[in-house]
């Protein structure tokens, strides 16, 4: 009870210090607001940019392992000139590793263009993404279809003139009609639309099947040699459920040496690239925007905090003979200490929740006014009230401590 009572107590001063001096408050508590406004803005929008690159990453599987002839990355200390003598990745290895791996629950050989033109009657569309794949790539990458259905064993042995469309292509080339059974152009050969892809929007990453036309590895192979560089030949891999991404990894290193014939002192002349590499790099990237977000908002913070101990100097001065008189009456020290400080803890609370309303006012001005969702998840709010707290005990506790010391003799013959 007695704690409730000085809780009360001291929101009641706290009321009333914010009402009987509103510039000096508003102008103290500024800095507060401030500070947890952009620390909060910082991490909300750094969680949802994390987790729409990391939705993005998904989508590449995370027990799918893709052998290249370049390593990701791309940036730093990154020795271009090294990878740049390697040999691509070609169907020798591709059909060398099908046969031998034991781990592996699917193997999938991939050749990609870009911007090439797709044609149906007098409709034209730039800009399409050309995928040419062996069979099991439906086994190394996750997607939905939304009409049709995937190729059949018989028609990827064969190279069949068939393909599947994103629905961006679908939409674009037929408009309300069935797009299945349609026969469009590309890469000046007729191709049978026989399944089109789920809808699922450009990602932080740009991996979106809504522009992607699929087609047989050996249906392509006639059109184009599969194997050039100029179209980033890979092997895509997914491990089965039994093993881990460490064994299949051991595996399709000892294979792709084997395989190549690389002697045990030469190093890999391959790249192993897995989502975990690109979880690492985006970890590191948002640490670093985490520090900026925490040294920016800091010093509105040191500056909101230091505000905070000047009204509270004011208060303890324009407060002595009331704190003479309850310590007169029996107040113990730590009572008149408490007092205060919880009044400091009120007063940084205030300014928290405002920088936090304001927060969420700038999250449904995004959503709402220009279709950018941002996460306020209750992690944030929880960390912004904290710091609050945090504050205000750091800068109540000495004007708290320096009240609780106080003469009540001394304190009630001031004026």
């Amino acid at each position: 009870m007695l704690f409730l009572k000085l809780l009360r107590e001291s929101f009641i001063f706290a009321f009333d210090a914010l009402r009987q001096n509103k510039t000096r408050t508003f102008l103290s508590l500024l800095g507060i607001t401030i500070g947890i406004f952009t620390i909060i803005t910082v991490f909300a929008a750094v969680d949802t940019f994390r987790g729409n690159l990391q939705s993005s990453v998904d989508k590449l599987g995370s027990k799918t392992i893709y052998i290249e002839k370049w390593p990701w990355g791309g940036f730093g200390d990154y020795p271009w000139w090294k990878y740049m003598q390697r040999p691509q990745v070609n169907l020798r290895d591709y059909e060398a590793l099908r046969q031998r791996t034991t781990t592996a629950e699917g193997v999938a050989y991939l050749a990609g263009m870009s911007n090439r033109t797709l044609k149906y009657r007098s409709n034209t569309i730039e800009g399409v993404q050309v995928r040419a794949v062996s069979h099991d790539y439906y086994k190394t990458w996750n997607f939905d279809l939304a009409e049709g259905r995937y190729f059949t064993d018989n028609e990827s042995k064969s190279g069949s003139p068939v393909c599947l469309i994103g629905a961006d292509l679908a939409d674009g080339l037929f408009a309300n009609q069935n797009a299945i059974g349609k026969s469009v152009k590309i890469l000046g050969r007729n191709a049978t639309v026989i399944g089109v892809f789920a809808r699922e929007g450009e990602d932080m990453l740009g991996v979106s099947k809504d522009k992607t036309l699929l087609m047989p590895l050996n249906f392509a192979r006639n059109l184009i040699n599969v194997e050039s560089g100029r179209y980033d030949p890979q092997i895509m891999v997914r491990g089965k459920e039994q093993y881990s991404l460490g064994d299949v990894e051991t595996e399709l290193r000892g294979l792709m040496r084997s395989i190549r014939k690389i002697r045990p002192v030469d190093d890999d002349n391959f790249a192993l690239n897995k989502t975990t590499i690109l979880s690492g790099q985006l970890d590191q990237m948002f640490m670093i925007v985490d520090i900026a977000g925490w040294i920016i908002g800091g010093f509105s913070i040191l500056v909101g905090g230091f505000g905070i101990a000047n009204i509270m100097f004011v208060s303890v001065k324009e407060r002595t003979n009331i704190i003479g008189i309850q310590k007169s009456l029996g107040a113990k020290n730590y009572f008149i200490l408490m007092q205060f400080l919880f009044e400091a803890i009120a007063l940084c609370l205030i300014g928290g929740l405002i920088g936090l309303a304001i927060v969420y006012i700038v999250t449904l001005i995004a959503t709402y006014g220009f279709d950018v969702r941002i996460v306020l998840d209750m992690g944030n709010i929880i960390r912004g009230i904290s710091i609050s707290v945090v504050i205000g005990v750091i800068s109540g506790f000495w004007p708290a401590f320096s009240a609780a010391r106080m003469d009540p003799v001394e304190a009630i013959r001031s004026k």
